[in-house]
């Protein structure tokens, strides 16, 4: 374990402290649980009103639950889900759609982490043949898996698509606060678009909930259930909603988004320059994604956490967050120099 500060992932950030406070506050006495308490009526409205969603919001542990239940509002079993290679529901979710849900995943190649509707017309081939898992949904990742933001227009664009091709969209928002913060926008602009979507409060300087925030209202009936066959109905529901409030007030989520941004972009800035450093996608949120020279990773990593994306490339993500500091930021490039000035 390294006492540096880790660019590994924004996971790795403790927890804010506003969402403490709350979590502290939420502690006092006795209420009702598994969500029939103020605390989860209270934040499910505030987040219900922020994103317009008809439907509602609903609390949850972590973000492949809230993909899982997003979808499963979506999907039947016999039903496929359009996604992006890189996706996290593709990548790193250990078939949990396929296993749990019955989906099939139906992937596109996207160099850039983004879909568009020319992409997902590729994978629409077999409607109405009964020995092919049948194309119904479309899962975008906002942010992206790597570090890439959709433009409003671009979700509309696909959002359109969808609605004349029968599909259904969810947005993965596991990191939709450093969209909106990128894009200078409010929530619901993201989500206008969308059937259902999740917002994420783990990277964002919460302990551990994600909200999944269902947009259409057609789509209310079954969540309850679904949610208690996925295993996310918290009984003590209300430390769940808490750690929302503690996000909502104040804009603490959106001001810890523009922070990790920001100190990405004064990360990438500093890489620029450096021999044998590159910057690979455009940083349009708390991540970069640099090729370093080979020899630079072993040294770099005896100090510091970031993963190697790419091992053949070069390539590694280096992820801020919300605790993230500027002297944290120049102590790395400082030690980037180094390596770079003396290579093994």
């Amino acid at each position: 374990m390294t006492s540096r500060k880790s660019f590994g992932s924004d996971n790795h950030a403790g927890a804010h402290e506003a969402v403490l406070r709350m979590l502290a506050a939420a502690n006092r006495g006795d209420t009702h649980g598994y969500g029939d308490d103020p605390w989860t009526e209270r934040t499910a409205g505030l987040l219900s009103h922020r994103f317009g969603a008809a439907g509602g919001a609903y609390f949850v542990f972590n973000g492949t639950a809230a993909n899982l239940l997003g979808l499963s509002l979506l999907v039947r079993p016999f039903e496929a889900v359009i996604c992006a290679e890189t996706a996290h529901l593709n990548v790193d979710e250990c078939g949990a759609p396929e296993r749990l849900l019955g989906s099939k995943l139906l992937t596109v190649a996207a160099p850039d982490g983004k879909l568009t509707p020319e992409l997902i017309a590729t994978r629409l081939g077999g409607r109405g043949d009964e020995h092919r898992a049948q194309p119904r949904a479309v899962c975008l990742t906002q942010v992206t898996e790597l570090g890439t933001c959709y433009s409003l227009a671009e979700l509309r664009a696909i959002g359109e698509f969808c609605r004349a091709n029968q599909l259904r969209l969810y947005i993965d928002g596991a990191r939709l606060a450093n969209a909106a913060a990128h894009l200078d926008c409010s929530l619901a602009d993201i989500a206008a678009e969308a059937d259902v979507l999740s917002f994420g409060g783990t990277k964002n300087g919460a302990v551990a909930v994600e909200a999944v925030v269902v947009m259409a209202a057609d789509l209310t009936e079954t969540v309850a259930y679904q949610r208690k066959q996925l295993l996310q109905l918290a009984s003590k529901m209300r430390f769940l909603a808490a750690q929302f409030d503690g996000l909502l007030a104040d804009d603490v989520w959106l001001e810890n988004a523009r922070h990790a941004n920001l100190m990405a972009q004064r990360l990438s800035g500093g890489l620029r320059g450096i021999p044998g450093v590159g910057v690979r996608q455009a940083v349009q949120s708390n991540a970069v994604f640099a090729e370093l020279d080979p020899r630079y990773i072993e040294p770099l990593q005896r100090e510091w956490g970031f993963y190697v994306w790419d091992e053949r490339t070069g390539v590694v993500r280096l992820m801020t967050a919300f605790n993230t500091a500027e002297d944290d930021v120049e102590a790395f490039l400082a030690s980037i120099r180094e390596v770079a000035s003396h290579p093994r």
